[in-house]
């Protein structure tokens, strides 16, 4: 599990904004703290110094994840291997 960031707000068209720490590659799992899949990366947009993500959700209602942080499921071949 990997930090993705903040959530900024939703849009109108019901995609999450994210101002993210690390540049997530487009398709990564996006997950709460409780681990529950709340989405997939959409979208990266912004300069390349402050980039923001767009998340395209599969919960209900997320307006919910308003000020919330969100984290990467990394998948097995994307986990780094321990020293």
């Amino acid at each position: 599990m990997q930090r993705l960031g903040k959530v900024l707000h939703v849009t109108p068209s019901q995609n999450v904004v994210v101002k993210v720490d690390n540049t997530p590659k487009i398709g990564s799992a996006v997950v709460n703290e409780k681990l529950k899949v709340v989405g997939k990366v959409f979208d990266v947009v912004g300069p390349v110094s402050s980039p923001y993500a767009v998340v395209k959700p599969t919960i209900k209602e997320p307006e919910k994840l308003t000020s919330t942080q969100l984290y990467l499921l990394l998948s097995k071949k994307n986990r780094r291997k321990k020293a």
